[in-house]
Parts: C-alpha cells; structure tokens; sequence
C-alpha cells in the first residue's frame, strides 16, 4: 500500500529511522522521527515496514496535536470509524476517540484481552493510540503475538480449527456503554485468519467480543473458547509496554491482542486513539 504523507518524496533533515526490539516475540521502539512536524513517504515506507515486521511499534517523545494524529493515520490507510466510538469522539475529529480514565471512572476501555472492534464486518487492520497524562505508577497495555499463538498450537487443534469460525458480539464489549438504542454490530469471522500482507496464519479470536464458535454444540464451543482464550495469554507471546507522556503505540489488529491493566485507580491516564480502516478476514 503507497500513502502518500506529504507531495515532497523524501523527508529534509531525516535520516533513517532507528528500530530496537523489545523482546524476541513482538513489539520494537521507533526512533529518527518528529511526528509532530511533516515527513515523506520514505519514513510512511519504514513505519509501515516495522509494523509488519514488529506487530506492535513504539515511539517516546512525540507531542502530536489532533492534525498531527491524523496524519499519523494516513500512513496505515483511511481512518476506521466504528458506530460505538460515537460517545467519545473528538468534535471535529471523528475518527479520534478520547481514552480517558480518572478517579469517576467505573471501567476503562480493553480491560480483557481483545482485538479492537473484531465485531465489525471489517475490523480495524491497526490501532494508534496517543497518550499525554500518564499516573505515576503503572497503567501499562500487553500485548500478545496471534502468529505466535496459532503456531504453538499442536497440529490436530489447527486441523480441528481450520475452517471453523466464531462470532464477535460488540453488546459483550459495549452492552451498557453506549446509549440505549444504538445497534452494535455481531458478526462471524474465521478462527484461523490469513494476514494479507504476509500470509501467515493468526488465530482470530478474543475474550473481549467472541461468544461462540458456529457449527459446534455449545459446550465444545465454551470448553474450546476457554482454553483459546487463556492460550493467547501465554507469557512466551507476549511484550509489556510502559507507558511515558507523549508516547505513541501502534499496533496490527489483525496479528495481536492486547489488554490495558487499569492498576493505577483513581489516578488519570489520557490521550486520543485512532483506528485505520482494515479487510473482512479470510
């Protein structure tokens, strides 16, 4: 995919950037870049190859304003706009949802494993989340490789699951969140997804949004759920990011799960997310 961030090809004063990775299973800090000032499709190229290779990228120091998020954005693809971020949209910015947590908060948003908005017919392909408030202690996010998952599974439970597909009910994630009325999307996706940018296999489903898997009595999909569920929560698959203000995580929906710790009540944790439009999974 070419996304062109500015007319200029190349980025004055940039060099290339600089990737170090976090630990050998996912995740990496991006270094080398001002993503509060303009740059060129060769550091949009670099992004988006460390986010295929990494998963889940990481860059510190970036006080980026709404435009600057926007443009952030534009690198991965359009902006996603799901029906159930309506409430805390930005006005003026409707792909930007305020996440914001403070000592009135009776949740906040991911608290359980999951893959932003897999209930939408095409989920999200990536998520860009900006915070700028941070508490003083913990308030980390954890994330978890699905390549990584779906390959520590022995070879019957891939063959069991090969063209099984599960549902994904947004009422389980927003039932009670969102004003009484707006309808929320439910929608069946495959159990074992296809990236379409590097053809490896994830394992697509998640404790936040999947309800059952179809075609299967109910007690095998809740006994197969529940051991899928805590399969992906395996310590080998995982990377755990520390939060410091004006940084910035961008992550591959389609690959990975994550889970926010809300282990800093009533402190305040802040900043704006954006979702980049993705592909109905196959």
């Amino acid at each position: 995919m070419e996304v062109a961030v500015e007319d200029k090809p190349k980025s004055a004063g940039y060099r290339h950037l600089t990737i170090e990775r976090l630990n050998p299973t996912l995740g990496a800090y991006v270094g080398g870049v001002d993503l509060t000032r303009p740059y060129g499709e060769d550091v949009a190229e670099e992004l988006r190859r460390a986010l295929a290779e990494h998963l889940v990228i990481f860059l510190r120091d970036q006080p980026i304003d709404f435009d600057a998020h926007r443009r952030l954005a534009t690198v991965f693809g359009e902006a996603h706009v799901a029906p159930s971020t309506k409430p805390w949209r930005v006005p003026g910015y409707d792909e930007i949802t305020r996440m914001h947590a403070d000592e009135n908060s009776t949740y906040v948003a991911g608290e359980d494993w999951h893959s932003d908005m897999s209930c939408d017919p095409e989920p999200p392909m990536g998520s860009i989340l900006y915070l700028h408030t941070l508490p003083s202690l913990g308030g980390d996010t954890v994330f978890s490789n699905m390549y990584a998952a779906w390959d520590a599974l022995s070879e019957r439970m891939k063959a069991q699951l090969e063209g099984l597909r599960a549902v994904h009910d947004g009422v389980k994630a927003f039932g009670g969140l969102v004003p009484e009325g707006m309808e929320l999307p439910c929608t069946s996706h495959p159990i074992a997804r296809v990236h379409p940018v590097t053809g490896r296999k994830a394992l697509y489903v998640n404790r936040g949004f999947t309800t059952r898997i179809e075609g299967i009595p109910e007690r095998e999909s809740e006994a197969l759920l529940a051991f899928l569920f805590d399969h992906v929560q395996s310590p080998m698959f995982q990377c755990r990011f520390t939060w410091t203000p004006h940084a910035i995580a961008i992550w591959d929906n389609r690959c990975g799960q994550h889970m926010a710790i809300w282990d800093y009540f009533p402190e305040v944790r802040s900043g704006y997310r954006i979702q980049v439009k993705g592909e109905r999974p196959v």
